[in-house]
């Protein structure tokens, strides 16, 4: 088969964005920890914050090379919530009336929970094959949650979003930052519980930690509360049902949003 050279080089030049892509995504999370670490320790790290900005940057403009021209790319997003306010509850109820929507699974070092199952609700795995993965870069966001690693793996993100469907994460608010900075164009919601009290309540009636434990949860979600003002949405979880229809509410709205809809529009004009 003859492939003209203005194609061969279109290949070519796809060939070396997306390999560059990879290799940013791999880059990004890796940096981000490492600036992290470094601030812990009291160090300078503005020249290495400018070089990740950089990268940020390419990395946006590579994703627009690649998929503005390509099968729709699904969307991004991103569920966030102090423990006890109800956000997985919700995130399940919203998968089961959304088709195209798909939950990205997260690994885990912590046992299973009583009912969950493995590759369903999480990935349960050891310590070391999680550190294993961060060094790898197979992450696009990790944490550390009373003493358990928890992590998004990159890989199965991209395989959802390049089959065209779109993913819900139930991530906590680092994570969520995290994500920022490779999908900066992800669509981010904070449940909030309707109020202080009502999420203590919540958070004994569970009673499954130590007074101590549950102490440390408490101030940990408030603190968390604070963070909601990088987020994009934010629902009061008194209702369940009312929740659900707030969140499925803006998944159709983002949906519909003109700028995704842009390709579609003009190809409607042009068969006029």
């Amino acid at each position: 088969m003859i492939v003209s050279r203005f194609k061969f080089d279109g290949i070519i030049n796809n060939v070396k964005v997306k390999t560059r892509y990879d290799k940013l995504l791999k880059e990004i999370p890796r940096m981000d920890c490492d600036i992290r670490r470094l601030e812990d320790q009291g160090k300078d790290t503005s020249k290495l914050e400018k070089i990740l900005e950089d990268k940020k940057g390419e990395l946006m403009e590579m994703s627009r090379k690649i998929y503005s021209a390509g099968k729709e790319r699904g969307l991004i997003f991103v569920v966030s919530a102090p423990s006890g306010a109800g956000k997985t509850t919700i995130c399940r109820e919203v998968l089961k009336i959304l088709p195209d929507l798909r939950f990205s699974v997260s690994c885990t070092t912590r046992p299973p929970r009583k009912g969950e199952k493995n590759g369903r609700d999480y990935y349960f795995i050891s310590e070391e094959e999680f550190r294993d993965r961060i060094a790898s870069g197979e992450f696009v966001e990790w944490a550390e949650n009373y003493g358990h690693l928890y992590g998004t793996s990159k890989r199965d993100m991209e395989d959802l979003l390049g089959q065209g469907y779109d993913i819900i994460l139930d991530i906590d608010t680092r994570g969520a930052r995290q994500v920022k900075l490779i999908y900066p164009d992800s669509i981010f919601v904070f449940i909030l519980p309707p109020s202080i009290d009502i999420l203590k309540q919540r958070l004994r009636l569970r009673g499954s930690e130590e007074d101590d434990v549950m102490n440390v949860r408490i101030g940990r979600s408030i603190e968390e509360i604070k963070e909601n003002e990088m987020y994009d949405y934010s629902i009061f979880n008194d209702k369940i049902t009312d929740s659900v229809d707030i969140l499925r509410s803006v998944y159709v709205a983002e949906k519909n949003k003109r700028k995704r809809l842009k390709e579609k529009i003009d190809n409607f004009i042009n068969r006029r």
